[in-house]
């Protein structure tokens, strides 16, 4: 019967959700050799506690209904904390605002469980309206930044537009993902900023970060691409100067736009950036992930870059809110050299991939690159199978 006494819905709202957040999560094999996806998502809505969306009080909630209910839980910061993994995830409430809630794991691919309440972020003298897509980074001057995207209403848009917006870079840090103290936004010449990482090291001691600069709330315009600036302080973050590392291309996997996704990975080989890229399509826009290395003595110098993607949405991951979307920005690299890429997919809920740092090496330095034409990436599939036949009955 859909409708029971409240005890027995409650009992029933509990013991759905515990066996959600205890489900194990298997790895589906064969896979592509660069990463193996899990039959589940790690995060969906359902995983947010039942105390955060339900009136458990009988006198003013006698039918116990969902009060506030949740509609997403998607894009999600990283971090490897005193041996569990963290995510500090999107989620998005029935009233389409977004807020940040810290999820823990012992594995790192199940058993992700909200810790404690969601983050009431400190504001700046200008509120946010939303906030949303924290990037985390342990930086070497010992704090955690988040830095996310804070949205306000456009003022200088017309009367009665009620959709133009502005996004900003908001900045936190922390030491235990639970004590958050707000910095000032971070200031640059661009009109808007989307898609910030604060580089997790020192660059000719200064803080380097990765922007995005844009014309506008979703239209990149003359931006370009991704942009590599440096500042003295991040309690003061201001870039004056953005040079662009890796650019948006034509007729490619991110011909629209492109932006930082996790926080770059130290290798041997140099550093590994998982990022996003966007082209059009008839049916909207259409988001996937890439990868691209940069060097170890000057991160702003790209060394490799395999075409094409990474991840792109697939099968169930297709559908959603925001549908054929991948989003990344968070990742873990584990000091065995596991590799875990916490992906979104459609806005909705959020994956996990598993590979291993020398894996993504070796798929970034020995990927050929997009030749940028359809006859020279036939040339490359050519030689691939040329190559191919000595091995081939």
């Amino acid at each position: 019967m859909m409708l029971s006494d409240f005890d027995d819905r409650l009992l029933m709202l509990r013991e759905a959700h515990k066996a959600l957040i205890k489900r194990p999560n298997e790895p589906v094999y064969p896979g592509n050799g660069i990463y193996i996806r899990y039959t589940y998502p790690v995060l969906t809505a359902e995983h947010v506690p039942v105390e955060w969306r339900y009136d458990l009080n009988k006198k003013t909630n006698p039918y116990l209904m969902e009060r506030m209910g949740i509609n997403a839980a998607f894009n999600s910061g990283a971090l490897k904390l005193n041996g569990k993994y963290y995510l500090v995830v999107r989620v998005e409430g029935a009233d389409r605002k977004s807020f940040f809630a810290v999820a823990e794991s012992s594995s790192g691919t199940d058993n992700f469980e909200f810790k404690g309440l969601p983050v009431l972020l400190p504001q700046t003298d200008n509120p946010d309206t939303n906030v949303y897509d924290m990037r985390l980074t342990l930086h070497e001057d010992g704090w955690i930044y988040g830095i996310f995207c804070s949205e306000r209403k456009d003022p200088s848009a017309p009367a009665g537009d009620t959709s133009s917006a502005t996004a900003s870079a908001g900045i936190v840090r922390t030491k235990n993902l639970a004590d958050w103290e707000r910095l000032p936004d971070l200031s640059t010449k661009s009109n808007q900023q989307r898609n910030v990482v604060l580089h997790p090291e020192f660059v000719n001691g200064k803080y380097m970060l990765y922007t995005r600069p844009q014309d506008g709330f979703i239209e990149t315009g003359s931006g370009g691409g991704i942009c590599i600036g440096f500042t003295d302080s991040m309690e003061h973050a201001e870039v004056m100067n953005e040079r662009i590392i890796d650019a948006k291309v034509y007729h490619t996997i991110k011909e629209v736009k492109n932006g930082a996704g996790a926080v770059p990975i130290k290798t041997e080989k140099g550093w590994l950036h998982i990022a996003h890229g966007v082209r059009n399509t008839a049916a909207g826009l259409r988001y996937v992930i890439y990868a691209f290395m940069t060097s170890l003595e000057d991160p702003a110098k790209v060394i490799a870059r395999p075409g094409g993607y990474l991840i792109a949405p697939q099968d169930g991951e297709r559908i959603g809110d925001v549908g054929n979307v991948v989003f990344i920005n968070g990742a873990v690299a584990d000091d065995d050299g596991r590799l875990l890429m916490y992906y979104a997919s459609s806005d909705t809920r959020l994956h996990v991939a598993e590979s291993t740092v020398g894996r993504m090496v070796d798929y970034c330095l020995h990927t050929p690159e997009d030749t940028l034409t359809s006859r020279g990436q036939v040339e490359e599939r050519i030689r691939l199978i040329k190559a191919n036949q000595e091995f081939t009955d």
